[in-house]
């Protein structure tokens, strides 16, 4: 590697105020790139990052399959990654990044497991179980309130 005159000529001649104002501006542009309110954060919880589904769901079974009564509406709470019950029965459950959701429900000696999909503040999905005795499947909508 050879330094040649004009190379040496070209940092002699470089103003430090130049400098300064260059290293300033990428200052800035890297604090805006790691802010909070960064694109990075807004992309998060629009694709479905931490608490992106949290609220209060009310969801409605319908049952397609067995020897079921007419539909259902139950609120379930989404906080994080956790799916619970937001008033009666037993709810436990997961909800992933992306929006997949599983759940288990328990009232009395009826069950039914249950998957689909949250985006925004609806979703959709499968389920199956045993109501008062009776197997049973469907499925069922979800709307954040």
């Amino acid at each position: 590697m050879t330094i040649s005159a004009r190379s040496i000529a070209f940092f002699a001649d470089f103003k430090v105020s130049g400098a300064l104002k260059w290293i300033f501006a990428l200052a800035v542009l890297a604090a805006m790139v790691g802010a909070p309110g960064s694109a990075d954060a807004r992309r998060a919880r629009i694709v479905g990052g931490p608490g992106a589904y949290d609220g209060t769901w009310n969801v409605t079974f319908t049952p397609r399959a067995g020897n079921c009564s007419s539909s259902n509406t139950v609120p379930f709470q989404v906080s994080g990654t956790r799916v619970s019950s937001a008033g009666g029965g037993k709810v436990t459950g997961g909800v992933s990044r992306g929006g997949a959701v599983s759940v288990t429900i328990t009232v009395g000696a009826s069950w039914a497991n249950g998957s689909g999909r949250l985006a925004g503040n609806s979703g959709a999905g499968r389920w199956s179980g045993v109501i008062t005795g009776d197997r049973c499947s469907g499925i069922w909508q979800a709307i954040r309130s």
